[in-house]
């Protein structure tokens, strides 16, 4: 089906696209052409005699307001199904990421354990280099490379149309900037690295630690073509980000744009040794200690005579001691590639045993209750102390004044005792040497200090919050009564002004009425008792 049939009008269908626009092109045409098939303008119309007739101007407005509605009903329709497919599409990229970067890492270590159980065998005079079964394996560790190639372009592809969809791109290779371009370059590097097939040998030189003798020995390619799979492990982060909580959750997310959080890799990784520190580094440290000493062991074995570093069992001692930079040595790599090896997990073991110190000293740390806990036991304790020695000035204050002043005999030996033992309760005391009465107070200022923790200033945000809401109420308070106030004075002000207006109005009426009531009265007949009542007066 290449064409539809709209309102009697045959279209063919348009080229879909990558772009999400063109999607919903065809509904868009097809509103365009409802809005041409509608005459707009003066059309010729016969009657049933033949003569030609003109449009009425009423009935081309009636027709030019339902073409613009119709235009309107297929925007606002379109904008809609377009948001919507836009945010199932994106969905559905998220699913279909997540899928493609498991299959990525089951590929990747697929390949890595085929590669040690090929190493093995062939270190191990089991299976020869050039015999089929060697061949057969690094046949298929070539197939699970090529699929882990097509998993991670694909991957990349999906990041493309997500950023695409996010950002409103219409074109792909405006998401392909050099940054990215060279991570997936990168990324394409490590993963096609493996073991080719065929038997490859090259001369390998090295000196011995302890006797100094170079030793030159055939060795195979596949050793420095299957030391650097390993990094197809950085595939578990990577699953673990897309796997995480706080990455597939649609709140967390929110709650995160909105405080500018970038939910990565590292992110994740914080939030894992936040929560689980412990499990985070024994698993790393047992993983790199194994990894490690099959490594150093594979370096070492075309060079050790003597069968030392080439068994595993000496090799994870090896590694060990390195790790946590020990160093007995009494085992010592012979090739570059096992002191290589070395290196790196001695600077692993020293970054380790610091995070180590770290995660043990956060968990010695007392919580706030049981610090809250500690300096009540210590004040209290304090407070005992001041009492005791308070008491113990007291008591030899009334001593020497009862051997000075109320005894009939002094005695000069009590007196000096008591004189001792008071000086010795002010700045000594007898069962604690190291606390004096004088610093009792200093202790108990330090005890104020440290108890000031999180939880006060938590105390006295929220407090200072409550009174800048409180300020900011009254504030609002305040406005509103101006306002009314202002909004007052300006009826007032406009009364005032309308004020001399309508006393002059009423003075005017007023007079009016008095002037009316004047004249009735003088126009008024007069009768003959008012002219008997006139006379009267007048006389």
């Amino acid at each position: 089906m290449k064409s539809a049939k709209h309102n009697g009008v045959v279209s063919a269908f348009p080229k879909l696209r990558a772009s999400t626009r063109s999607l919903n092109m065809l509904e868009q045409e097809f509103y365009e052409e409802d809005a041409e098939c509608i005459p707009l303008t003066d059309v010729p119309k016969q009657d049933a005699s033949g003569d030609t007739h003109l449009s009425p101007p009423e009935y081309n407005v009636a027709l030019q307001r339902d073409a613009d509605n119709q235009k309107s009903l297929g925007a606002n329709n379109n904008k809609t199904m377009n948001i919507g497919y836009r945010l199932g599409y994106r969905r559905t990229l998220f699913e279909r990421r997540k899928r493609l970067s498991d299959y990525a890492l089951i590929f990747g270590m697929f390949g890595i354990i085929v590669m040690v159980i090929e190493t093995e065998l062939s270190s191990g005079n089991i299976a020869d280099m050039a015999t089929y079964f060697s061949m057969a394996l690094k046949c298929l560790i070539s197939l699970s490379t090529l699929l882990l190639l097509g998993l991670v372009v694909a991957y990349h592809a999906r990041e493309i149309q997500l950023f695409m969809i996010d950002n409103g791109a219409e074109d792909w290779r405006i998401a392909m900037d050099w940054e990215r371009v060279m991570l997936i370059a990168l990324e394409l590097t490590i993963c096609s690295v493996h073991p080719i097939p065929g038997l490859y040998t090259f001369e390998w030189s090295a000196r011995h630690a302890f006797s100094g003798v170079i030793t030159t020995t055939t060795a195979d390619v596949d050793i420095l073509l299957s030391i650097p799979m390993f990094l197809r492990l950085y595939l578990i982060a990577r699953v673990m980000l897309l796997h995480s909580r706080l990455f597939t959750d649609a709140s967390s997310r929110s709650i995160g744009a909105l405080n500018k959080i970038n939910f990565n890799t590292r992110f994740v990784m914080k939030t894992l040794m936040t929560i689980c520190p412990g499990t985070v580094l024994l698993v790393f440290s047992i993983s790199l200690w194994i990894i490690a000493a099959w490594t150093i062991r594979a370096c070492e074995r075309y060079h050790d005579t003597e069968n030392v570093n080439s068994n595993f069992l000496s090799a994870m001692w090896l590694i060990s001691i390195t790790f946590l930079s020990i160093g007995y040595g009494d085992m010592v790599p012979n090739t570059y590639c096992g002191r290589s090896v070395c290196l790196i997990t001695g600077i692993m073991g020293a970054g380790c045993t610091a995070l180590v110190v770290a995660v043990v000293a956060r968990k010695l740390e007392l919580t706030k209750a049981e610090k809250h806990v500690h300096n009540f036991m210590m004040d209290t304790q304090l407070s005992k102390r001041v009492k005791n020695a308070a008491a113990n000035v007291l008591r030899e204050t009334w001593l020497i004044y009862k051997s000075t002043k109320l005894s009939d005999k002094l005695d000069s030996t009590k007196v000096r005792c008591h004189q001792r033992k008071f000086l010795h309760a002010i700045y000594q005391m007898t069962s604690f040497p190291l606390f004096r009465l004088r610093n009792f107070k200093m202790e108990q200022r330090k005890l104020n200090d440290q108890a000031n923790t999180l939880i006060d200033f938590a105390k006295m945000q929220i407090r200072v919050s409550d009174m800048l809401s409180e300020i900011t109420t009254r504030h609002e308070t305040v406005e509103d009564r101006v306002c009314q106030i202002g909004s007052r004075l300006e009826n007032l002000e406009q009364q005032v002004n309308k004020l001399p207006e309508v006393l002059a109005t009423v003075v005017q009426s007023q007079l009016t009425e008095y002037f009316d009531r004047a004249m009735a009265e003088h126009m008024r007949p007069r009768s003959s008792d008012d002219l008997a009542d006139t006379g009267s007066e007048k006389s």
